[in-house]
């Protein structure tokens, strides 16, 4: 248990992604009226898609997937005139590639890549007289359609316009938000406890509540800091080694934390309290039958972990009861700590999406790499992630440290596998941590849940800003970017208002009711001797 603790720390790294165009390629038979689609990413800037299919021109699709179109003498101007001409991605310039098909007389470029479908950013000054079409579509998909295919196959272009807004957006803020409120009760449902006498097997239990917690100084704050710095660099470089040590630590770590969610629950079932005991050791039946059940859920979950029909369900509920667990038994002691943590951790976002692509040989950001793996880009708009498609090159592995909710709507990024909206587990624990120090001091102080409340307001409204972002922007944003601000500045407001800025800083409040507590103590214990006597 000490050991995980700190492991499943580590899986706090947020990981935003990259923006891409996607489209359409729209394939139909010409002798059965077969048709098909298949995922294309383009650039913009460079080709206009319309939003349908119909009454569009469809062309001829002439397969020169072995040539690279680098030199005029890599396809004959016969071969190629009116027709959407496919080659390899070769050394050569894009750009370079569609001026010669263009100058054949091709009416459009497809360039197959056998890795993944990259993103077309060169510059486009000094070709501008290309008119024809651009677009990236993958090597295995233009094999396949000789199987699919007859001989004959015409092909368009298009890109559906995606909504605004997606049911599973709604999903996403509705768990982050329910599941920080909830945490933070949660952890004020324990100051309760720490604060009410026991004895007995309660005793026991609020004994073990305490040994289970940690409190996170300043100093161990900086140190965890670091570690997600130095962890973050070795899955960088480590990427096909470590990703299943962190499925290791999520599968232990999500199990006991469902344990610990679901056992808060099983203490008010009156059945199952027999215990068992072995090797002078006892447990209650319902205790071992709930341990039963966890381990069987994380151990499916690890099992089916690349099932995307029906897994997403259980990587959910593992990763809601993983957040409620390290909401309730991680404590800051201060307001001081909070601001350090959350100033850390968003000056650690910030800095590995927006300034090492300055440091990387690719340009890519290092959060970027990691989150995509080995496999290929991958996209993430503030919280909400889109997986750009990418073919395999060593492992198809993820890394589990997302909320996951299958998208509602068909685009072309449902198509490019992108149909899921993704939300980062830091987002949920980290302004978590805040909002259960908010309830702890609320319980100490007796301040009728305003901090609480505020403060889980406040993460809700830059749940908002940040899918407004997103939605304007269209561009990956670190989500603790406008969470951040929005609790710290939320908390801070209340705090002045009610004059305890200084209480509420350095944990006073707690300090204030430890003496309460010890005098009460003393006065019943000299009230009790003098009974006695």
């Amino acid at each position: 248990m000490g050991l995980l603790r700190p492991l499943g720390l580590l899986l706090l790294v947020l990981w935003p992604q990259i923006y891409a165009d996607e489209g359409i390629l729209h394939a139909v038979d010409e002798n059965n009226s077969v048709s098909k689609d298949y995922c294309i990413t383009y650039n913009s800037n460079w080709t206009t898609m319309p939003l349908t299919y119909k009454n569009e021109t469809s062309y001829k699709l002439e397969n020169r997937s072995s040539v690279d179109l680098c030199i005029k003498t890599d396809i004959l101007t016969t071969g190629v005139k009116d027709k959407a001409v496919v080659v390899i991605i070769g050394k050569c310039s894009i750009l370079d590639k569609a001026k010669i098909a263009q100058e054949n007389g091709a009416k459009m470029l497809l360039v197959t890549n056998k890795d993944r479908l990259p993103r077309m950013a060169e510059n486009k000054s000094g070709y501008e007289n290309l008119t024809i079409p651009i677009a990236f579509v993958g090597y295995e998909d233009i094999m396949g359609m000789s199987q699919v295919f007859s001989s004959s196959i015409n092909v368009t272009l298009y890109a559906p316009q995606s909504s605004l807004l997606d049911y599973s957006m709604l999903i996403i803020f509705l768990i982050s938000v329910f599941t920080v409120a909830l945490g933070g009760y949660w952890s004020g449902l324990s100051e309760l406890e720490d604060l009410r006498p026991s004895s007995g097997f309660s005793e026991i239990r609020t004994q073990k509540q305490k040994d289970d917690n940690v409190t996170l100084t300043p100093l161990t704050v900086v140190l965890f800091f670091v570690v997600c710095c130095a962890m973050l660099l070795l899955l960088y470089y480590f990427y096909e080694w470590l990703v299943y040590v962190i499925i290791a630590v999520f599968c232990l770590a999500s199990a006991m934390s469902l344990f610990n969610c679901l056992s808060a629950l099983i203490y008010n079932i009156p059945y199952g309290q027999c215990r068992i005991s072995c090797f002078s050791k006892s447990a209650e039946v319902r205790l071992l039958i709930l341990a039963a059940f966890c381990i069987a859920v994380s151990v499916t979950w690890a099992v089916f972990r690349n099932e995307d029909r029906w897994i997403w369900i259980l990587q959910d509920i593992l990763g809601i009861a993983f957040c409620l667990n390290f909401i309730k038994t991680l404590k800051m002691p201060n307001f001081k700590a909070c601001v350090i943590l959350l100033g850390l951790l968003l000056v650690y976002d910030v800095f590995f999406v927006f300034i090492t692509p300055f440091f990387t040989k690719n340009g890519e950001s290092i959060m970027v790499e990691v989150a995509a793996g080995p496999s290929g880009n991958t996209e993430k708009n503030g919280e909400n992630w889109l997986e750009v498609p990418g073919a395999s090159i060593v492992t198809h592995e993820k890394l589990p440290v997302v909320i996951r909710v299958p998208r509602m709507e068909f685009s072309a990024n449902k198509l490019c596998g992108g149909s899921t909206s993704i939300l980062g587990f830091g987002d949920i624990i980290v302004p978590g941590l805040l909002v259960a120090y908010c309830r702890r001091f609320d319980v100490r102080t007796t301040s009728s849940s305003v901090y609480y409340i505020s403060c889980t307001i406040a993460y809700a409204v830059g749940m908002v800003i940040t899918f407004v972002v997103l939605i304007v922007m269209k561009r990956g944003q670190p989500a603790l970017l406008y969470l951040v601000p929005c609790t710290l500045i939320t908390s801070s407001a209340i705090a002045l208002i009610r004059k305890e800025m200084k209480k509420f800083w350095n944990g006073g409040g707690y300090e204030i009711m430890e003496h309460v507590d010890n005098a009460v103590s003393e006065e019943n214990a000299t009230c009790g001797d003098q009974e006695s006597q």
